[in-house]
């Protein structure tokens, strides 16, 4: 790594600021917004922004808009990002300042996680009537089990497994199945409903999507149906759920495609508004896997409030790799880019 003399005092400047400094350390943590970040440091929304916009323009944070929302992270590649990341990493942890942020910011971030926990606790018993905002759950299911397959397989993991539905679904394809949820009102809808079409080989348990209570690699296929857009985080999740995977196993996607919905947000929780091909095929490729194709399910609806839903299906290519098939899978998209 070598920057010029003038292009690092620049970055020194940026950085040195104190207030600018303790953005960089909150961003590090994760994605925020301006009222995220005004609320942690108690200063002006003015302020802030202005202080975001230097970091910006010297190219250390990345600014990304969703509807009305913009959310800022700290910048992951180049050589001003690596001279930050070790910047950030001799700041001591006992610093009573840089403390008190990172306080604020575990505070901020269990506000977000009771809101949607308070969701899902409130709509257990009618989860399955909310997901009829977008494509009709039978289309959805058609599209899953066509692209799944019909090839047994020996482990399952539904992660968000929410009332058991797709536990249900693909019942007859796994010889053991376990789903995961945070929410204790969830799993006793799940547990009911196993119950009454008499499922026996599939299990539900409390835990968190980003920390499974799980040993890593024991599945042969992952799940994640309609979940992602509730974190803020998706892209950790999806590193957590690639890590369940055995080699050669697949990992499959069903969530929002992009829109613009704002009221979802504060009337049903949603942190995000879908994902485009593009985000999601990054951000798997980050966990190591090979995306291998996708297929958008058009509502078909002529309402503005209609929602598309987008499957994405990866594998982890160890074994690819091993039977000499290195070559990257392209990547397979019917529908929008």
């Amino acid at each position: 790594m070598a920057l010029g003399l003038d292009n690092l005092v620049d970055l020194l400047k940026a950085a040195g600021e104190p207030t600018r400094f303790r953005l960089l350390a909150l961003l590090s943590a994760g994605d925020l917004t301006v009222t995220d970040l005004t609320e942690i440091l108690g200063q002006s929304q003015p302020r802030i922004s202005r202080h975001l916009k230097l970091l910006a323009e010297e190219d250390l944070i990345d600014r990304y808009q969703e509807g009305a929302w913009a959310y800022f992270r700290l910048k992951q590649d180049g050589k001003s990002a690596e001279l930050v990341k070790q910047l950030l990493s001799l700041a001591s942890s006992a610093d009573a300042v840089l403390s008190r942020d990172s306080e604020r910011l575990a505070a901020v971030k269990r506000v977000r996680a009771t809101r949607a926990q308070e969701y899902f606790s409130r709509n257990a018993s009618a989860w399955d009537e909310l997901r009829r905002l977008h494509v009709s759950d039978e289309a959805v299911d058609a599209a899953l089990l066509k692209l799944i397959g019909t090839t047994p397989v020996d482990s399952m993991l539904d992660l968000g497994t929410g009332t058991g539905r797709i536990l249900q679904l693909l019942s007859g394809i796994y010889r053991r199945a376990i789903g995961i949820d945070a929410s204790r009102d969830m799993l006793a809808v799940a547990r009911s409903n196993l119950d009454k079409v008499g499922v026996a080989h599939a299990s539900v348990r409390h835990g968190d999507i980003l920390n499974l209570p799980l040993e890593g690699q024991d599945f042969d296929l992952v799940v994640v149906h309609q979940v992602l857009h509730f974190l803020d985080h998706p892209e950790m999740a999806i590193a957590e759920a690639a890590r369940m995977l055995r080699p050669n196993g697949r990992l499959v996607i069903i969530d929002l495609a992009p829109h613009s919905l704002e009221y979802l947000r504060e009337e049903h929780a949603h942190v995000r508004l879908g994902f485009s091909n593009q985000t999601m095929e990054e951000w798997l490729k980050k966990a190591g896997l090979s995306p291998e194709k996708s297929m958008d399910l058009h509502s078909g609806k002529a309402s503005a409030q209609s929602l598309d839903v987008t499957i994405w299906v990866a594998r982890d290519p160890r074994l690819l790799i091993a039977g000499d098939q290195s070559a990257e899978p392209q990547f397979v998209s019917a529908g929008r880019a």
